[in-house]
């Protein structure tokens, strides 16, 4: 995966979340489980590193907002 930029992670609230799962769907079950609860920024799929067990995804997280607002 691509190093997480400071703008992600400049202010307090600001959080980048990294998920590996056995497969597409636990990971993505994982992200819409967060934006049940905070503001996200979703990745739209998986990414698989080869030579690594299983897949991974990265989302962003604003806990400054409620979900909706």
């Amino acid at each position: 995966m691509r190093q997480i930029a400071d703008a992600h992670v400049a202010e307090p609230g600001l959080a980048v979340v990294e998920v590996a799962a056995a497969d597409d769907e636990t990971a993505l079950a994982v992200q819409e489980l967060l934006a049940a609860r905070c503001v996200i920024a979703p990745a739209d799929r998986t990414t698989r590193e080869p030579g690594e067990p299983g897949v991974r995804l990265r989302c962003y997280l604003d806990l400054r907002h409620e979900p909706g607002s």
